[in-house]
């Protein structure tokens, strides 16, 4: 039996007219597939949908509210829904340790750091470390890349793959990429993810937009657009974690730094930062800051973890993408 906040629109006897069965399209147009997803949804928001009035909102709202405990739940019921939890291993021992067992799912994984710091190639790892089965009956399963800088490179799976004698093609089937060429288009494809995400349930265990900002930088130039490029920012972080949550799916996440021009009046230590401001650095739930060290040796530290300390972690870049560093 499936929780209720799981369940279908489809199945929720309000909804079963011919009119009615036409709304649930408009909605699983934008990637509203779930009761929950309703709920996570604002009213403003589903009245934006083409075709929904307001009065059509509210009943909605009002089925879903029925079907669903929206209140308080005690920290012993919470505790055994963040069970569901899994961690996804960055394929070095060391990096694992430090963030308690790899990325994990219903969370926002941010790495951030300059060129050459391993960010892409990180990424790339996970696409191979997703479909391999786990610790704690971590089964494996699909990944959807998201690039918006065309790093990706799909030559680069198959020499992980060899790394962890898996079969190529089996590997790039699972394996969704898309392009995104504008921070538009980059929000309109986490509408086709939730789709998908709901469409093979269970069976993705990640996404991984590589990298997060380098199409906002490019929109949104300047002083006098920062406030609207922050706001789409926000509504952007704000679905992948209710996607993240919904789905049960791992978001990793890579950003670029930037000079920090201020950092010289301050005396810190390092002028750089990552970009996104206060924003990305609220929605991300662990961050990671990596930062280069002897020839393909990488150091990786926690930046910022709710349950993680502080603490660093060195790894190192091999044909085979991420691994521990050798002494």
């Amino acid at each position: 039996m499936k929780a209720a906040e799981d369940q279908v629109v489809e199945e929720d006897t309000s909804f079963q007219d011919e009119e009615n069965v036409a709304d649930i399209k408009k909605m699983k147009l934008v990637g509203i597939c779930t009761v929950k997803g309703i709920q996570m949804t604002t009213r403003k928001a589903l009245c934006n949908i083409k075709g929904l009035s307001e009065a059509k909102v509210e009943k909605i709202k009002e089925a879903a509210g029925k079907m669903l405990n929206v209140g308080f739940q005690t920290a012993f019921e919470y505790s055994t829904k963040r069970k569901q939890v899994f961690n996804i291993t960055t394929g070095s021992q060391e990096f694992d340790k430090l963030l308690g067992g790899g990325i994990e799912s219903m969370a926002i994984t941010e790495a951030f750091g300059e060129f050459r710091t391993g960010k892409t190639q990180l990424s790339h790892t996970f696409c191979v470390t997703a479909q391999l089965p786990g610790e704690d009956g971590y089964s494996g399963g699909k990944v959807i890349f998201i690039d918006t800088e065309n790093t990706f490179r799909p030559d680069r799976l198959r020499d992980i793959a060899d790394r962890f004698n898996v079969d190529h093609g089996a590997v790039l089937d699972n394996v969704l990429y898309a392009r995104a060429y504008t921070s538009e288009h980059q929000m309109e494809l986490l509408d086709f993810v939730a789709a998908k995400f709901h469409e093979e349930g269970g069976v993705f265990k990640l996404l991984i937009i590589d990298s997060i900002m380098a199409l906002f930088r490019v929109d949104f130039s300047g002083r006098g657009e920062l406030a609207e490029r922050q706001q789409k920012l926000a509504q952007m972080l704000s679905r992948l974690q209710k996607i993240s949550e919904e789905y049960n799916v791992a978001v990793f996440i890579t950003n670029q730094m930037t000079a920090d021009p201020g950092a010289g009046m301050s005396f810190q230590a390092d002028p750089k930062k990552p970009i996104g401001g206060h924003i990305l650095a609220h929605a991300s739930t662990t961050r990671i800051s990596l930062r280069k060290g002897r020839a393909e040796m990488r150091i990786a530290k926690i930046f910022d973890s709710p349950d993680m300390p502080e603490n660093e972690a060195t790894f190192a870049i091999s044909a085979g993408g991420v691994t521990d560093a050798k002494e």
